[in-house]
């Protein structure tokens, strides 16, 4: 298949044109992360390679699902968290975008989705997150908006609450409380079978009262998960890269929500990073050699080169983060995921 290129204004909202006419999903429930990971690459000035990286990702797309029965503004409680109703879902989302500043629509809809930010392995809030950050550079591309009534539709369709793990004993920081993460007895099966064994949490950011330090808490966690990944990564390179872009895409969306909404979210981001480590982080850390002086330009560049979408993705986060470890980390990832 040729690449196309569609009516957007630039790379990144021509690639969104094309991403729009498949679903969020394939094989039933894998998630498509080519909007996540386009939006990466132009962030991180890699917009030349997207449409070709966007081929190369074709395969793993499928077409858009059918609707099921239409979401409205009476029934919208009992349709949250099927997943027949992904299209339902989106085109609600499409609607209420057509009429209302987008804004305003996250503010209303966030804190009733917060809650399940653990449905599809966090891409759900991974997508908004990324929809958000494109929206706050481009706030009248009408792509970009788009991608938001997709990746609303997808939390909507996809919510999941955590449940209510039982508190255990936490710690002062960030870095203390992951590391005192308890595992599941029993790290085998699927995502949601996993998901079922969190019975305990550590404490961690629940005295937070203020906006301003839940902001400050939310960047912690993900420097705290990001330095995690060079050490754990190893227990599951893939799935452990959540326990820092989940709880980022938090911490990109604050910009664009009412500061009320920044304390449950440091709370919803911080449970969410903690059950994929308690799920999917090895018993011990794993010994590694970090790396002479390198530039986080040439370390996205080997992730944009490695191509595999968690890779990109996980590397943008540890760019945010910044520093050596953070950069070490973003290494690892392209050290362990296999490339296809």
């Amino acid at each position: 298949m040729e690449t196309q290129h569609l009516s957007g204004e630039g790379p990144l909202d021509e690639a969104l044109e094309r991403i729009h006419l498949s679903g969020p999903e394939r094989d039933n429930w894998l998630s498509n992360h080519a909007p996540m990971a386009v939006e990466s690459l132009a962030e991180r000035g890699h917009s030349g390679t997207i449409h070709r990286w966007l081929d190369d990702y074709r395969d793993k797309l499928e077409e858009f699902p059918t609707p099921h029965e239409p979401v409205t503004d009476d029934n919208w409680q009992e349709a949250l968290g099927d997943p027949r109703r992904i299209a339902d879902w989106t085109e609600y989302f499409s609607h209420r975008l057509a009429e209302q500043p987008w804004r305003e629509v996250l503010a209303l809809w966030w804190p009733r989705l917060l809650d399940g930010l653990a449905g599809a392995a966090t891409h759900t809030v991974i997508r908004v997150g990324h929809a958000v950050r494109s929206l706050l550079a481009q706030p009248q591309s009408p792509p970009r908006q788009v991608e938001l009534a997709h990746a609303l539709g997808y939390w909507a369709a996809r919510h999941l609450p955590l449940g209510d793990p039982a508190p255990a004993p936490g710690a002062a920081s960030a870095a203390e409380a992951l590391a005192t993460v308890p595992r599941i007895g029993e790290q085998a099966g699927g995502y949601l079978d996993r998901l079922a064994q969190v019975e305990h949490l550590p404490v961690w950011g629940s005295d937070v009262d203020d906006a301003e330090e839940a902001r400050r808490r939310l960047g912690e966690l993900v420097t705290a998960a990001v330095h995690r990944y060079a050490t754990h990564a190893h227990g599951s390179p893939v799935m452990l890269v959540h326990s820092a872009t989940a709880p980022n895409a938090v911490l990109r969306t604050l910009p664009a929500l009412p500061r009320p909404l920044w304390v449950p979210s440091l709370r919803a981001a911080w449970a969410a990073s903690a059950a994929v480590q308690a799920m999917y982080a090895p018993p011990a850390a794993a010994p590694f050699a970090p790396p002479g002086a390198v530039e986080p330009e040439e370390v996205f560049a080997l992730a944009q080169d490695h191509g595999d979408e968690h890779v990109i993705k996980f590397a943008d986060t540890a760019l945010d983060v910044g520093g050596a470890q953070a950069l070490t980390a973003a290494l690892r990832a392209v050290e362990l995921t296999p490339r296809e």
